[in-house]
């Protein structure tokens, strides 16, 4: 019995110096990346998005929204997120859910706005949405690599339509 303690011991002794105890830490630091890219990039305060983005995304990130083959590197989703910002002042992205899963982040949100003109040809001045989107987020030493997503826009353009 004695060995068998000294054994166990010796493990969790030899775990806690190994790297067995920094992928935990790794994937919190890795989990706050991936928050701040909801309240620190998509969300619109009047930050410097162009900042927010080159802080958070790789110089290599890729934002895939469909299976045409075709991604947006960092630099044309940080124009397009100051375009939305634009658009909807009060643009909020609010993650509802996080779920690590190998390294990867999924992400059920909701975001919300009011547009101050018309968005994807629907007059919504006046009126708000609320949708729900689905992303994967990919982090690789520090920064988003690659983030999956699907927003519900069908669903906020009819929102903005009704009378």
């Amino acid at each position: 019995m004695p060995n068998r303690r000294a054994m166990l011991a010796g493990l969790v002794a030899g775990a806690a110096t190994s790297g067995v105890v920094k992928p935990a830490l790794a994937a919190a630091s890795d989990k706050a990346i991936v928050e701040a890219f909801y309240s620190g990039f998509l969300t619109s305060k009047g930050q410097d998005v162009a900042v927010e983005g080159a802080r958070l995304m790789a110089t290599n990130f890729e934002s895939v929204g469909d299976f045409s083959g075709k991604a947006k590197g960092r630099e044309d989703l940080i124009a397009q997120i100051k375009r939305f910002h634009t658009l909807v002042p009060n643009l909020k992205w609010e993650p509802v859910e996080i779920l690590e899963a190998g390294g990867r982040y999924v992400v059920r949100s909701r975001a919300t706005g009011a547009p101050n003109g018309p968005l994807f040809g629907v007059n919504g001045e006046g009126k708000s949405f609320t949708m729900m989107t689905i992303d994967i987020h990919e982090v690789v030493d520090g920064k988003l690599l690659r983030a999956y997503h699907v927003e519900d826009w069908a669903g906020a353009l009819r929102q903005l339509a009704a009378q």
